[in-house]
Formats: C-alpha cells, sequence, structure tokens
C-alpha cells in the first residue's frame, strides 16, 4: 500500500445483530470521525485525525435495497416476508438489492480512505481481492466479473458464473460505510424472494455448497482479518470500545 505507516484498524465482531442497529452503529461511528476531520481542517488530508473500524456481524433474515436497486427486484410481499421470518430495509449504499442471514458473515469497513488512498473504484477492488485470498485458503478460486462488484466463482464462464460474496458501500468525505456479505454455510433458498443485486441471469452460491461441507465460521473470520491486514497494510486491534463511547445492548442482541 502507499501509507507510510501501518494503520491501526479497531476490530469488533457484533455477534447476531439486527440490520438498522448495525447500520446505526456504522453511521455514529463516520459521524464521529468526520467530527474529528472537520474540528483539523486546517492539516493535511493524512495528518487529520480519524479511527479506522472493521465490524464483523450476523444479522437475522433480511433483505436490503441500495439506493440506486429497483424495489421490483424484491419477489415477496409481506405475507411471504413473514413466512421467511424476513423484513425489508432500504439503505443508503450502493447496489441493488440482497439478502443477509445466519450463516454468512458480513463485514463492515469504516476506514477514512485519505489515509490508505482516494479512490473508490480500488477500495471496491481491494475489498474484493480480501474476500479472494480468503476463500483461496480454503482452494476455492472467487474471480471479478466484468460489469459487476462482489466476488464470483466461474466468472470466465456466463453460464457457470455464482456470486460467492456481494458488496455495497457508501463513501462520505472519503469514509467509508456498508461493506460485504460472504455466503459461508448460507440457507441459499431465501434468495429466491429476490433478484439477487439486480442480476436475472448468475446465481449465487455459498462456501458451503462449493466445498462439500460446512467450514467453520470462525476460522473463516480468522481467515478474512489476515487477508484484510494484507490487503489493506493495516493492523488490526480488537476492543470493546473503537470509539469515545459505547454501543448500546441492542448491538449484541441476539
Amino acid at each position: 500500500m502507499e501509507q507510510a505507516l501501518l494503520q491501526k484498524i479497531f476490530f469488533q465482531d457484533l455477534g447476531r445483530v439486527a440490520y438498522q442497529p448495525a447500520w446505526d452503529y456504522q453511521e455514529a461511528l463516520l459521524r464521529e470521525n468526520l467530527a474529528r476531520k472537520i474540528a483539523a481542517n486546517d492539516l493535511p488530508p493524512a495528518e487529520r485525525p480519524t479511527f479506522h473500524n472493521l465490524l464483523f456481524c450476523e444479522h437475522p433474515h433480511v433483505y436490503t435495497l441500495g439506493k440506486s436497486g429497483k424495489p421490483e427486484h424484491l419477489l415477496a410481499n409481506n405475507e411471504r416476508l413473514a413466512q421467511l421470518e424476513a423484513t425489508f430495509c432500504k439503505t443508503n449504499r450502493g447496489g441493488d438489492i440482497t439478502y443477509h442471514g445466519p450463516g454468512q458473515i458480513v463485514g463492515y469497513p469504516v476506514l477514512d480512505l485519505e489515509k490508505f488512498f482516494t479512490d473508490l473504484g480500488r477500495y471496491m477492488r481491494s475489498l474484493e481481492e480480501v474476500i479472494i485470498q480468503t476463500i483461496a485458503t480454503y482452494g476455492l478460486e472467487g474471480d471479478r466479473l466484468e460489469g459487476a462488484t462482489g466476488v464470483w466463482i466461474d466468472a470466465r464462464d456466463p453460464q457457470k458464473a455464482r456470486k460467492i460474496c456481494a458488496m455495497g458501500v457508501r463513501c462520505s468525505r472519503w469514509m467509508t460505510l456498508h461493506g460485504w456479505a460472504l455466503n459461508v454455510n448460507t440457507n441459499l433458498a431465501y434468495f429466491d424472494a429476490i433478484v439477487p443485486c439486480g442480476i436475472v441471469d448468475k446465481g449465487v452460491t455459498s462456501m458451503a455448497r462449493e466445498l462439500g461441507y460446512e467450514p467453520d465460521i470462525e476460522e473463516v473470520k480468522a481467515r478474512l482479518k489476515t487477508a484484510f491486514e494484507k490487503v489493506f497494510g493495516g493492523l488490526l486491534a480488537v476492543t470493546d470500545i473503537p470509539v469515545p463511547f459505547r454501543a448500546s445492548e441492542n448491538y449484541a442482541q441476539a
């Protein structure tokens, strides 16, 4: 990476948490960091004090629609959502509709890109690289699909290409929100209720489906953290208080 020093990144595993509280927490982290940057506006961007955060979590069944997504890509009505014990949420990230649920590792980096590189396209490719390197340790070859975000299996074969990790982000004054959803041991039947990411001719998959067994999710998290440090040139620090305020009990609620 271009930065001279390793960036310290505060890491939290929030466990099982509803989508809205996790989103609220990210927004709180972003506001705190933007306030720090504005207060030090007379300093060069690379010298303005901010924290970097990486959050892992798992959501209960929820479908989320990005700001540029099409509502009709949700194929389930309210009755069907109730049967699935799923909720629906419009969000401010990029991208279309996706699913979050048990067996999935959702990663939310809240980074100040001015301390890394001010290139959103490069940031997305870097997130993809984290996933590609992680699943490679299990013998899975992930790749990018031209014209689409996320990580795919058999991306070079249009008839076989299937998404294993969806991505959607937001960036405000080079501070990032949202991130990735890696299907590890995910119940893929839940994707039948949407047009995943608005792509009608491609399927979805999971590590479990590709491997033929369910990998240990804590082991996958550990490998994700290693890849994240390598790709972003950062040093993860585990902490309960990544910024000067404590998350409420709701953030860790099952």
